[in-house]
């Protein structure tokens, strides 16, 4: 709906500069306020906005803006506008309220509501009448869109790399760090008594014991019985400090800020606090900050994630060859693929064997889980130079050799996005 309504708005937008345009002597002078006008968006939405609000609150203000600006909004001169802007009133004044209070709507009732406000709000749009009440639905119909019925907010920071949330779910009992639509981790705060979980946390989601990560992770140590250096691309809560094993030193990469104060205030999340309060975060971009460490090491994660989008640049051939140069002889990469719009199996499978890697991956739906909040499904890829060096884990039940020739390997001149999105849709 948001798409739809978006689009039809630009086009009568456009339509209605085109409609207004001067004579030709005055084309320069047109083109270079139109030009001028979108520099003062793109400082508006690039540089004030994430400096000024939490939340990508500037997207709903321009779209009611735009509303403003449509032809026969002050049909009739502003009297007529003023005359009917009693009800708009009344229904953007509920809106603020309903932010103000954070009111709660069941989630059943949600997408009833927003119809209805879009109806009338079509409706009044259509008889171009009541411009003023029209505009009221279109504010109550966004702020409704906005609220989300079964989380709970506790903390949103915003920066250059999006909108984080720190959120609770229905029962008080599970936290959750949320980029986008996309749960970047996970921990059990209260039991069902609603008493606070004390000592070490259990890592959750992805990175539950038993799944995927963590197994590729045991396997790494099996050949020397331990792991000298990791390191960790992407932090999310933390989760992975609390698979590290006495002795080990853990690096974390990580590009935003604002992601390692979440994950470092034991306010919010105690992985980091509990199982690594002296593990290392570099921040910065880790194909940058990582080619720049001057150490090896025994094992690299790579699970960086951007809502539910992977940073390819991370995935080409040329990002694997700096790891290579960062990977001791028997070292391991392990990559997280879960991804709800691409299938990445082949494109991974093909820059590992480019770089003379074997591949082996697994796509896990945890068994006889209640809670999807505290494990969920993780497809994940595991690379070596030789089997030997992944401790038997090739031999476990739902590891598969991938081909590497299945898919042509992505370059930083060339990714196939599209391919991986088709192989998502029909393959898998």
């Amino acid at each position: 709906m948001h798409l739809a309504g978006f689009f039809v708005l630009a086009l009568a937008c456009h339509g209605e500069l085109y409609r207004r345009r001067p004579a030709p002597v005055r084309l320069t002078e047109f083109y270079l306020w139109t030009s001028f006008g979108g520099v003062i968006g793109g400082i508006f939405a690039g540089l004030i906005a994430p400096h000024t609000f939490s939340g990508v609150a500037e997207y709903p203000i321009l779209v009611l803006a735009a509303l403003l600006a449509m032809p026969g909004a002050f049909a009739g001169g502003t009297g007529r506008f003023l005359r009917w802007s009693g009800p708009g009133l009344v229904l953007a004044a509920a809106a603020a309220a309903i932010i103000w209070l954070r009111l709660r709507i069941p989630a059943d009732a949600v997408l009833p509501i927003q119809i209805a406000l879009i109806f009338l709000a079509c409706a009044m749009l259509l008889l171009r009448r009541q411009p003023a009440l029209f505009f009221g639905l279109a504010v109550l119909a966004f702020v409704i869109a906005k609220l989300d019925p079964l989380l709970s907010p506790i903390v949103q920071v915003r920066s250059f790399f999006g909108v984080h949330r720190v959120v609770e779910d229905p029962t008080g009992e599970v936290r959750l760090l949320m980029h986008g639509t996309t749960a970047h981790g996970a921990e059990r705060v209260r039991d069902k008594d609603g008493t606070p979980v004390r000592g070490r946390p259990e890592p959750t989601t992805y990175y539950y014991f038993g799944g995927p990560i963590g197994d590729a992770i045991a396997a790494a140590r099996v050949p020397k019985g331990r792991l000298a250096r990791v390191a960790a691309v992407g932090l999310g809560t933390g989760s992975l400090a609390c698979h590290r094993q006495d002795g080990e030193a853990w690096t974390f990469f990580e590009i935003d800020p604002n992601v390692a104060r979440i994950a470092r205030d034991p306010t919010l999340f105690r992985f980091l606090s509990e199982c690594g309060p002296d593990m290392r975060i570099v921040l910065g971009d880790a194909r940058l900050t990582l080619a720049a460490s001057a150490e090896r090491y025994d094992l690299i994660v790579l699970d960086a994630f951007s809502s539910d989008a992977i940073p390819v640049h991370l995935l080409t051939r040329e990002a694997f060859a700096g790891y290579l140069s960062h990977l001791t002889e028997h070292g391991v990469i392990v990559l997280h693929i879960s991804n709800q719009h691409m299938s990445l199996w082949g494109p991974a499978a093909a820059v590992g064997g480019a770089e003379g890697f074997l591949a082996f991956g697994k796509d896990q739906t945890p068994p006889d889980t209640t809670d999807d909040y505290l494990r969920t499904r993780a497809q994940v890829v595991v690379f070596a130079r030789d089997e030997q060096h992944l401790g038997g884990l090739p031999a476990q039940p739902g590891w598969k050799r991938l081909d590497p020739n299945a898919r042509a390997a992505w370059t930083d001149d060339h990714a196939d996005i599209l391919g991986a999105v088709l192989d998502r849709k029909f393959r898998h």
